[in-house]
């Protein structure tokens, strides 16, 4: 069995001040916490859904953006095994007129709290189980080609760091991902590769939708996979929203659980 427990999600419209993203996956005795939004929301939410944060074998953070990243400072690392990312997940990220918008804990600080594990290379947590995809190859045309704000030295950040996790199991693949920075459509695409395995149950998490014209590239792409089911969250407009509804696609709410 496994299990999916929405952690924090944001308003059924997406707002930044209020934006998060947090889940909590299980399969069998494993447990792993996929990004912990940001700021207390996880530990509010476990506490009012009486869920135990303990026993977390691996806290995997998606990318570096402090939506993700910025309930780090409240989570007791006595209850984490390990913390898993992308290398560049702690470089300096920063957004133009608003200013930084990384990870609030630095890199060192971190490794003194748990054991890190760096990894751009797909990373099993689980043998062909669970799989951390690292860097995500950017192949469709119309994804992962716009930036998110500028890194310390200047350049554009295009968050090459932004990654997802999948689980395989009897049906298929359960994709949970972050923001899509990488873009929706490349991390289904690379997931498969990496698992061989074509058949997709679901998809869950960040789809990062508010341009119309990606957003339809999207739904056209999409659909002709035979996905499952879609969970869209987080950073989405209502217009992607809706068209993923078109498709089927279910919208999820905090403490949610999914089983599968």
């Amino acid at each position: 069995m496994m299990k999916l427990t929405i952690l924090h999600n944001e308003l059924d419209e997406f707002v930044e001040e209020k934006s998060g993203f947090s889940v909590l996956i299980e399969v069998g005795e494993r447990r792993v916490m996929f990004d912990v939004s940001y700021s207390d929301d996880v530990v509010k939410n476990a506490l009012r859904g009486k869920i135990e944060l303990s026993d977390i074998d691996y806290l995997v953070l998606s990318h570096g953006h402090i939506d993700h990243t910025g309930g780090l400072e409240y989570i007791d690392f006595s209850n984490v095994v390990n913390l898993l990312a992308h290398p560049d997940c702690f470089e300096k990220k920063y957004f133009k007129g608003v200013g930084d918008i990384g990870c609030p804990m630095n890199l060192v600080s971190l490794e003194q709290e748990t054991h890190v594990i760096l990894s751009k290379k797909p990373y099993w947590i689980e043998e062909d189980k669970i799989v951390f995809l690292g860097e995500i190859p950017r192949k469709v045309d119309f994804e992962g080609k716009v930036p998110v704000g500028y890194l310390e030295n200047g350049d554009d950040d295009f968050v090459l760091d932004d990654s997802a996790v999948v689980v395989k199991c009897k049906n298929g693949l359960i994709i949970v991902a972050g923001c899509s920075h990488s873009g929706i459509c490349n991390i289904i695409e690379y997931a498969k590769v990496v698992c061989n395995e074509d058949r997709v149950c679901a998809v869950i998490g960040g789809f990062h939708l508010f341009d119309k014209d990606v957003t339809d590239k999207t739904i056209e792409f999409v659909d002709g996979l035979g996905v499952g089911c879609f969970y869209p969250m987080h950073c989405l407009s209502k217009y992607a929203f809706s068209e993923f509804e078109k498709i089927g696609a279910k919208r999820v709410h905090t403490l949610l659980e999914i089983v599968f």
